[in-house]
């Protein structure tokens, strides 16, 4: 009826006229005339490019990568480099559908019983972290790797490799660090310095202790129990042993030397840290020291 004219007036019928005459509730004339129409696909705004070609851009970041086992996070950043603006929840979608994770070990929740607040530092040469690990090698046996690294920018000062993993061994990552860090060696010229250990021997053997305290380090030892206060380094031994130690079968200790010392350039240089606004080590010590100065 809403298509037929009055003759009266000369106009179709309205629909609620319609109704009233018929007795017909308009709900169910709207109901049963409308058009329902199915959009398929995300909601919100077109992204850019399809998800097949997005893959394929992940596959060629990680392909590119100097490191193994990349995060989405990382990746992403670096699609900015290839021109792709996408979300982090996106990247992540596609790399947890394509299998292009790193697999990632369970571990159990801890508590904060020992220690509150934050291990990092604003500036640079406030606190360092250093720690030990040992690998092996074919002719050598079994050795050890020393390093030092800064609570703020991240960045490894100074590093050591041996056969034998004493306390000097563990004093040469901090010697060339305070060479580099401060210009000189001598009394007192680290002063304003804390170096955070562990428990290990070498940390606590008084021929440690002494020269940081002759060089005018503080020792600032974690809680026993309690390898998140030593956090720092401790991260960055994952990142050696994930992206370095467990890659190469050593013939000799001296092979292993220059293997070692070629990641530790490019994880100075090229590692990004996502807590840095993923800079890298390198770069956020050099824009830190230039805000102190």
């Amino acid at each position: 009826m809403t298509t037929e004219t009055s003759p009266a007036t000369g106009r179709r019928y309205p629909l609620t006229m319609v109704c009233a005459v018929f007795r017909v509730p308009r709900t169910t004339v709207y109901a049963q005339t409308a058009v329902v129409v199915m959009v398929t696909g995300k909601r919100g705004p077109r992204t850019s490019g399809t998800d097949d070609d997005l893959v394929a851009a992940i596959r060629a970041v990680l392909a590119e990568s100097p490191f193994h086992g990349e995060g989405h996070r990382k990746v992403r950043v670096r699609l900015r480099a290839h021109g792709w603006r996408v979300g982090k929840n996106r990247v992540l979608r596609l790399m947890r559908l394509h299998r292009l994770l790193a697999p990632q070990r369970t571990g159990h929740s801890h508590g904060d019983p020992a220690h509150v607040g934050t291990i990092t530092t604003e500036r640079p040469n406030v606190m360092w972290g250093t720690d030990a690990t040992r690998f092996y090698t074919e002719r050598d046996g079994w050795c050890w790797f020393f390093g030092a690294i800064d609570h703020a920018s991240d960045d490894i000062v100074g590093w050591h490799v041996a056969k034998i993993g004493d306390r000097w061994a563990a004093l040469e990552p901090i010697h060339q660090g305070v060479r580099d860090a401060f210009g000189a060696f001598g009394k007192d010229v680290a002063r304003g310095l804390a170096i955070r250990s562990d428990w290990g021997p070498q940390y606590v053997a008084d021929a440690f202790r002494s020269e940081l305290a002759w060089l005018g380090i503080t020792h600032s030892p974690s809680f026993v129990g309690e390898p998140q206060c030593n956090g720092v380094i401790e991260r960055f031994m994952r990142t050696l042993k994930e992206q370095c130690l467990w890659l190469h079968r050593f013939h000799t200790l001296d092979e292993a030397r220059i293997v070692i010392a070629a990641f530790i350039e490019r994880y100075n240089h090229q590692w990004l840290i996502e807590r840095l606004g993923h800079r890298t080590p390198a770069t956020a010590r050099q824009e830190m020291l230039a805000v102190a100065a």
